[in-house]
């Protein structure tokens, strides 16, 4: 039988578990020929017949301990929960071959039949591992091995070429991305990309720098379907890093035809921690994503001070529309025949006939569309949702009008200090001109009300979707914010500043459910 008594890890803390070896009311002296036993009856005189020693089943301390793995540059004990011990390696080491230091008073420890050593058997932590102590009369008990590297999220390696900078919106860098999956997602071996900068004013106005990856071929990235085109959204303004991803869960939920999917991930550039980020899908055509094949057409309402020089757009009577789908040119058949296609729903929208199905606006747009983009836009009260930009529509020749996909919800849910959608009450979105035409219709408002209890019964998942979330980046934001240090600091544009990320969850679940109550009695009123 193997020794079971290794000294003990750490003494402050043997009190608070079991101790590994029982004894009736026995000392057993080391070395001596005799066991002297010190209760219980029989007339008074020793006895040379040695006593069992008393097996059980218990774990009693679990450790990693830097002396026996390289990888760690200090110790680590676990501590016990429910026959479950927890820790968390605070770096990236790898850990997929830890020797742990335990204690136990069984006969043997094993992992999936294979005896184990503390101090000597190596296994790989990357998923939980079971360990199971037994005795030699059969009794057993399992003990679960849970062990979180650095945050628990995947961390993706950005290497450019020469360590160079990523630091132009318009020139990309190259070099190659590796991805270790952790415990929920593949790892990936080293892929050649290129990568540059994206974004507006989160590009230029703060430190944490999101961009754009380009994939020499297409890839699965994250569990995501495969694609090139890759965005690394800092979530620097939403202290929560949830708004983009919260929008996204109802859209998923929404009958819009494509919704980005996302996954957060550590990213480290040329082997420096650079923050948590949110890794999307790109709005784009493609059969994964915006799906409107060679002769649909994607659009987006812009500004013409955020356009890019090559970027073809035209004017309706309400909005500048960027064509971001297919490249055309001028006066092309393809950018008549889009143009035509908004001009036309404009007219009927605004003619005096607008609310017949046949020949107003009806005949023009998918109105489940309109009205999921809107409720979810209105929910959130997404600040550049009521005329802005990132408001996307896609259309299929001969086909009606669909709003979406959804992007940019980072100034949402209260999340800005410039205009009226940081409070939870009042209108934002129905003042879109589109829709404040749509909302005359007592049709168009029945089938939003109708629409809006769907939303309604979904609020208590989309809460605890917000908490798991939270949970999920537990560590990270701890690390991202040692990182980037915003957390009880004002970050533009943040129209309240917690000391915690805890308050700033909670803040969000608060300024939510006090949307969805005035939206509930406001939609009744009209």
């Amino acid at each position: 039988m193997e020794t079971k008594t290794d000294t003990p890890l750490k003494p402050n803390r043997l009190s608070q578990h079991l101790a590994f070896s029982k004894f009736s009311c026995a000392l057993l002296f080391i070395g001596a020929s005799f066991v002297l036993t010190a209760c219980g009856g029989g007339g008074g005189g020793g006895s040379d017949t040695e006593q069992p020693i008393d097996q059980g089943t218990h774990l009693s301390q679990f450790a990693f301990l830097a002396a026996n793995n390289p990888e760690l540059s200090q110790d680590l004990y676990m501590d016990l929960r429910d026959n479950s011990y927890f820790g968390r390696i605070v770096s990236n080491a790898s850990v997929a071959s830890l020797v742990p230091t335990f204690v136990h008073d069984g006969a043997k420890v094993s992992v999936n039949g294979v005896t184990q050593t503390s101090k000597q058997t190596a296994n790989d932590f990357t998923q939980i591992v079971t360990y199971t102590v037994t005795t030699d009369d059969g009794q057993s008990e399992s003990y679960d091995i849970d062990l979180t590297k650095f945050t628990g999220l995947p961390i993706i390696y950005l290497s450019t070429d020469d360590n160079a900078p990523i630091d132009s919106k318009e020139d990309y860098v190259h070099g190659d991305v590796e991805i270790d999956g952790g415990r929920y997602f593949d790892n990936q071996a080293s892929l050649e990309m290129k990568i540059r900068g994206r974004g507006n004013s989160t590009w230029y106005t703060h430190p944490k720098k999101p961009f754009q990856m380009k994939l020499a071929d297409e890839s699965e990235f994250l569990g995501m379907p495969a694609e090139k085109k890759w965005l690394f959204i800092a979530e620097y303004s939403d202290k929560t890093m949830l708004r983009n991803t919260m929008a996204f869960e109802m859209g998923h939920m929404s009958s819009l035809k494509w919704t980005p999917r996302s996954e957060f991930a550590e990213v480290y550039i040329n082997d420096a921690y650079n923050g948590t980020y949110n890794i999307t899908e790109k709005v784009e055509e493609s059969s994964n994503r915006v799906a409107i094949g060679d002769t649909g057409y994607l659009m987006e309402i812009e500004q013409l001070d955020r356009l890019d020089p090559d970027d073809v757009y035209f004017y309706s009577s309400k909005f500048l529309i960027n064509i971001k789908s297919p490249d055309l040119e001028y006066g092309s058949s393809e950018y008549n025949y889009v143009e035509d296609v908004i001009n036309d729903f404009e007219t009927a929208l605004y003619g005096p006939d607008f609310k017949d199905p046949e020949t107003g606006y009806a005949a023009h747009i998918n109105i489940d569309s309109f009205i999921d983009w809107y409720l979810i836009s209105e929910i959130t009260k997404n600040v550049d949702s009521r005329n802005y930009s990132s408001i996307y529509l896609n259309v299929m020749p001969g086909e009606k009008i669909n709003m979406g996909p959804l992007w940019d919800f980072d100034l949402s849910f209260g999340n800005v200090d410039y205009a009226d959608s940081q409070y939870s009450e009042g209108w934002w979105v129905k003042y879109n001109p589109w829709y404040a035409r749509l909302f005359q219709d007592p049709a168009f408002v029945s089938k939003v009300k109708a629409r809006f209890e769907y939303y309604k019964q979904n609020q208590n998942l989309m809460i605890t979707k917000i908490e798991d979330y939270a949970q999920k980046l537990n560590w990270a934001q701890r690390e991202n914010d040692k990182k980037w240090h915003t957390i009880g600091e004002y970050v533009w544009p943040n129209p309240v500043v917690f000391d915690t990320y805890r308050e700033e969850v909670d803040h969000l679940i608060d300024w939510y459910s006090k949307r969805m109550a005035w939206l509930d009695t406001a939609l009744n009123n009209l």
